[in-house]
C-alpha cells in the first residue's frame, strides 16, 4: 500500500517533469478531489494508506493534468471573488485578474447591469450577489455558456434577478443599463501561439481571441454601448496588459467623455473605464 503523502510526492514529480507550473499545489488539490475531502484536510490524511479506488482516480487525474488539462476542468469548479463557480471546457475560466473589474464596478452604485460575453457568468453573478437590489442581463454567443451561466446564477441564488440571453454582443439587449461590463476575447491571433497549453488546448478559442489584432470587440463595444447606457452609465472592459493605449484610443475616437485605464494588483493595465459624454 502507498500512503497519501507518498502518492502526492510521486504525483508532484510527475507533474514537474511534464512542465506543470506549481505541481505540488495541483497534486494536493487533485488528491483532495480524488479522496472527496476538503483540500485543507489533505495534511490529515497524508500518513494514511490510500485506498485502491482513490489511487486509481488520483492516477487518472494526474495523467490528465500532465497533458495540461486545467485543474478547474478536472474538479469542475474555480474560485472567483470568494465564491466557487462551476466551469467546464466550454467557458473561460474565471481568473484573479478579472477581480480588478469587479472592484471597479462595485466602486459606484448601479441598478441595472449588462454583461457581454458572460461565459461562466462570473461577472454577472458576482456583481448581483454583491448588490442585492440590482438586476442584470448576461449575453453570450454560446448556448453552452448560457446554460453554464444560468447554473451559476442558481447556485449563488441570483437567478431571479439575472436574465441570460444567447446572442451576438448587443443584439438581444433591450433598454438602458447603469453598468456594462465585458471580458471580451482580447488576445491577437499571434498571441494565441504563445499562450500556455491550458489556454490554447483546453479553453474555448472564441472566448480568447478574435483571430485578428485582439481589438475588434472593443471597437464594437465603443461603437454600440452608448445606445444602451443611462446618462450616468459606465462601461468597464478587461484588457490585455499591453492594450491600454490602443483601447483608450478606440473609445476616445468614439467620442466617449471620460476614458481611463486601471491597473491590476500587479500594476499592469487591466481595465478600461469609459463614460458617456457629459
Amino acid at each position: 500500500m502507498t500512503t497519501a503523502a507518498e502518492a502526492m510526492v510521486a504525483a508532484t514529480a510527475r507533474l514537474r517533469a511534464a512542465g506543470v507550473p506549481d505541481p505540488a499545489r495541483d497534486a494536493r488539490i487533485l488528491l483532495a478531489h480524488a479522496a472527496q475531502v476538503d483540500a485543507a484536510r489533505v495534511t490529515l490524511i497524508a500518513p494514511e494508506d490510500i485506498a485502491p479506488d482513490i489511487a486509481d482516480r488520483y492516477d487518472h487525474l494526474i495523467a490528465l493534468r500532465a497533458v495540461r488539462v486545467p485543474v478547474s476542468h478536472l474538479i469542475g469548479e474555480r474560485e472567483f471573488y470568494g465564491r466557487r463557480f462551476k466551469v467546464s471546457a466550454e467557458v473561460l475560466d474565471p481568473r484573479p485578474e478579472t477581480e480588478t473589474l469587479v472592484e471597479a464596478a462595485l466602486s459606484e452604485d448601479f441598478e441595472r447591469l449588462l454583461d457581454l460575453g458572460t461565459g461562466s457568468g462570473c461577472l454577472l453573478v458576482t456583481l448581483l450577489a454583491e448588490r442585492g437590489d440590482a438586476k442584470g442581463v448576461g449575453i453570450d454567443l454560446s448556448e453552452t455558456a448560457c446554460l453554464q451561466a444560468s447554473a451559476n446564477a442558481v447556485l449563488h441564488k441570483v437567478a431571479s434577478r439575472a436574465q441570460i440571453l444567447q446572442g451576438d454582443w448587443f443584439d438581444p439587449a433591450e433598454g438602458r443599463f447603469d453598468l456594462i461590463v465585458a471580458n471580451p476575447p482580447y488576445l491577437s491571433a499571434f498571441e494565441m501561439e504563445e499562450v500556455s497549453p491550458e489556454l490554447r488546448d483546453h479553453e474555448p478559442r472564441m472566448a480568447l481571441t478574435d483571430e485578428g489584432d485582439g481589438l475588434s470587440a472593443f471597437r464594437i463595444i465603443a461603437d454600440q454601448a452608448g445606445s444602451y447606457l443611462t446618462a450616468e452609465g459606465r462601461v468597464l472592459c478587461e484588457i490585455g496588459s499591453q492594450q491600454g493605449p490602443d483601447v483608450r484610443a478606440i473609445f476616445e475616437r468614439g467620442g466617449w467623455g471620460t476614458v481611463a485605464v486601471m491597473p491590476d494588483l500587479d500594476g499592469r493595465d487591466r481595465v478600461v473605464l469609459a463614460r458617456n459624454p457629459a
